[in-house]
């Protein structure tokens, strides 16, 4: 039976079926919205050779939409208690496949060679809960993975600072490090209510391009480039030099050095260092 699964009533009787409540602890707000989720599927342009790897699929609304457009998806889920839901509602979907499990536990180039073998394109495509939504994208950006896009709905705030500019106010150490592994963009927004339950906030659908392992900044050491951009942002109501001092144990002398050579003010908060300064300041802090 093909559910629908924007309707309030449809979900409520599919819910008490199986005797679901939702879980505040694993942030668990399903689309009920009718035009979120095809808009999702559409940008994110799969076709019979794209395999999908959605993490949080719920009870299916988001999924349905990957199914009929890939060739195959994949949705990692948790909560043991939306196994029966999800077989019941994507049952007329033979390229659906479960996974049971939490995506931060995972061996993901084990779970990318035993079930995305065969397919030219792999993309992976998720409504995140809140609560974990820069561990799970810097999980996949640092995985070392065949994906060549992620997109995501997620909270506006972080949207926006994934999105940001880096060299701007909103821009953190997440900003960074997806412009070094791609380039963001938010698609579209989506109101708060557009789920049930609704959350508090509004959340905003983002698209990140990967770059297919290009290095385009010339890093020569990830570690201590990553090292330097947490330590600069890790104390962000100071300046980055007290920043990276404290957070790297570093001599701060040598990092006042370092910003001297590169032109910038050793007073200067993470916020307005460029991708080139990350870089710099990197190589010289480690010379």
């Amino acid at each position: 039976m093909d559910y629908n699964l924007c309707d309030y009533n449809t979900v409520n009787s599919i819910l008490s079926k199986f005797g679901f409540t939702f879980s505040k602890a694993l942030g668990q707000n399903f689309l009920i919205d009718d035009s979120v989720c095809p808009n999702m599927a559409q940008a994110l342009d799969a076709d019979a050779d794209t395999a999908v790897l959605e993490v949080g699929p719920g009870i299916g609304v988001l999924t349905k939409e990957l199914c009929r457009t890939a060739g195959k998806v994949v949705s990692v889920e948790l909560d043991k208690r939306l196994y029966p839901v999800l077989a019941e509602t994507l049952a007329d979907y033979p390229n659906f496949e479960l996974v049971a499990g939490d995506i931060m536990k995972m061996d993901l180039p084990k779970l990318f060679d035993e079930k995305f073998k065969g397919y030219s394109k792999i993309k992976v495509c998720a409504n995140l809960p809140y609560y974990i939504t820069s561990p799970v994208i810097m999980t996949l950006l640092e995985g070392n993975l065949p994906i060549d896009e992620i997109e995501v709905m997620v909270q506006r705030e972080a949207a926006q600072r994934l999105c940001a500019r880096v060299g701007s106010r909103e821009a953190g150490a997440v900003t960074v490090a997806v412009k070094y592994y791609g380039d963001a963009k938010v698609l579209f927004d989506v109101d708060r209510e557009c789920f049930m339950p609704s959350p508090k906030v509004d959340s905003a659908v983002i698209k990140i391009s990967l770059n297919s392992g290009e290095n385009k900044y010339d890093v020569k050491n990830e570690k201590q480039f990553f090292a330097v951009v947490r330590g600069a942002f890790a104390q962000r109501r100071k300046t980055a030099a007290n920043s990276l001092a404290s957070s790297l144990s570093l001599n701060k002398e040598k990092i006042y050095s370092a910003l001297e050579r590169l032109n910038l003010d050793k007073n200067i908060r993470a916020e307005k260092l460029e991708m080139e300064d990350f870089v710099n300041l990197t190589d010289l802090l480690f010379e």
